[in-house]
């Protein structure tokens, strides 16, 4: 069997995690690593073992031919990266979101398939056994027809959990119901409908942004609706991540590492309806629990091998992303125009920084790029301090 060679572009935290994952997998091998910060290199290539170490992305990939190229940067820096590692004709796993707005995306879609490359995104969690469990659930039938999907945050700044955090949900709504065909949003800053002054620059480099507090209405075929939830909370609640769904013979429910199932349609307190049961959860026979390696990464890896193997996408590929990105961006326009937005979007740039254009409004002012210094910047311009 095939050892897959892979590359790692970004030595930061998630390169961190990818790094182990790969290096944990029996199937992969980390080959090479890349960063412009020596400290952050040799860091983790030392933490690796990994001797092959750059600071060019060519050299590394002329010298080191790996068979994928990880790219677990910041967001700004994903389509230049991708882009740029594309025209090696090597296969990509990019960490989540694809990109900051749908032309590029649609840019990337359509070089990828000029080069015969396939990009895979990084949204864990899709393949991590607790999701896995859910989505055997329905396709077993235990919860009946699937109705209705309820969704909610940890507390970041609504706009941010939204290009941060519900870019995971979104991407495993759209696994059990199937493409968005419209959404509908309320998005709320400082007690009030957003205005284009409240379109700011994202912390972590996400793009534009906007909605302290935002609700999202989601329809898709077969009757099927969701609610999203982004809502700042005083403080990040990890725990505050959670999805619920709804079917007409029972309900499931998610929260990061645990499945439960009830049996029943309808929750009541009352003994007779509460009898939420842990679903059964199956690990890959590959994976060590005493390795350094998280297991929804290493699952992430053991799909992209399995991948690989059958000459597929990934499960979680570049199409899955966009069509998440495309709900992400309907989500945004929606709270600006107040209106409905049909889904995929004719107009494919970013919907934010359109209506402060149409506004005479120039680009918004930089701000920090860390999350906690951005929200205190974010609360000076509310006035709150």
């Amino acid at each position: 069997m095939k050892t897959y060679r892979v590359a790692i572009l970004g030595c930061r935290d998630r390169g961190g995690h990818a790094g182990r994952a790969y290096r944990a997998h029996p199937r992969t091998e980390v080959v090479g690593l890349c960063d412009t910060v020596v400290e952050r290199l040799n860091g983790l290539g030392d933490e690796l073992g990994v001797s092959a170490r750059y600071t060019d992305l060519d050299a590394m990939i002329e010298e080191v031919r790996p068979d994928v190229v990880a790219i677990p940067t910041g967001t700004e820096f994903h389509y230049p990266l991708c882009m740029r590692v594309l025209e090696h004709g090597v296969d990509i796993d990019v960490e989540k979101p694809v990109t900051i707005d749908l032309e590029q995306a649609d840019t990337l879609v359509a070089r990828a398939k000029e080069v015969g490359s396939r990009i895979a995104v990084h949204h864990q969690q899709r393949v991590a056994p607790p999701l896995r469990a859910v989505q055997a659930a329905i396709d077993e039938g235990r919860i009946g027809r699937l109705r209705y999907i309820y969704a909610s945050g940890k507390g970041y700044y609504g706009g941010y959990g939204i290009m941060n955090i519900a870019v995971h949900t979104l991407n495993f709504v759209t696994k059990l119901a199937g493409p968005c065909r419209s959404v509908s949003t309320t998005a709320l800053t400082n007690g009030h409908s957003i205005t284009p002054e409240d379109v700011v620059p994202s912390p972590s480099g996400m793009g534009m942004i906007a909605g302290e507090n935002i609700t999202a209405v989601m329809e898709f075929d077969d009757n099927v609706t969701a609610t999203l939830l982004q809502h700042r909370f005083p403080e990040v609640d990890s725990t505050g991540s959670m999805m619920e769904i709804y079917g007409t013979e029972g309900r499931l429910y998610w929260a990061y590492n645990s499945a439960w199932i009830l049996p029943v349609p309808h929750f009541r307190p009352d003994g007779e309806h509460d009898r939420w049961e842990p679903l059964e959860t199956q690990v890959p026979a590959g994976y060590d629990p005493n390795s350094t390696a998280k297991l929804e990464e290493y699952c992430y890896v053991d799909e992209y091998v399995n991948a690989l193997d059958e000459g597929r996408e990934h499960e979680s590929n570049v199409e899955a992303a966009r069509r998440v990105l495309e709900i992400m961006m309907g989500i945004f326009e929606s709270a600006a125009y107040r209106r409905r937005v049909e889904l995929p979007q004719a107009g494919r740039d970013h919907p934010l920084r359109r209506w402060r254009k149409e506004h005479g409004l120039d680009e918004p002012e930089a701000m920090p790029r860390d999350y906690y210094e951005w929200l205190a910047a974010e609360d000076r311009r509310l006035g709150r301090g």
